[in-house]
């Protein structure tokens, strides 16, 4: 068996307000979710990582630490939401109400 049979290509992608990191490996296709996070050194760049309280995911699809991963997957570290997107909503529904009854 080829050893390179047994690799993949892996993005690590951490996005903030005004960058976004993508970090490129290529990993054996046993690791997981976790290991590759470890591998990519996001957690040293970005300490306010928490991989028990960030949740990952895998092309936008929420997975666990555990998950092992295809050739060519993107590993996405999700940063906490700062507010509640019903709420942001219902507070420019009232707003735009609020305006159009100024018209």
């Amino acid at each position: 068996m080829n050893i390179d049979s047994d690799m993949i290509h892996v993005e690590v992608v951490y996005a903030l307000p005004h960058e976004q990191r993508v970090i490129n490996l290529v990993v054996k296709s046993d690791l997981t979710v976790e290991e590759i996070i470890n591998k990519s050194g996001l957690l040293e760049m970005y300490p306010e990582i928490d991989l028990t309280k960030n949740k990952v995911g895998v092309f936008s699809r929420n997975v666990k630490l555990d998950a092992t991963v295809r050739d060519r997957d993107r590993i996405e570290i999700y940063r906490p939401l700062i507010a509640d997107p019903k709420e942001i909503r219902r507070k420019r529904a009232e707003q735009a109400k609020a305006q159009a009854n100024n018209k």
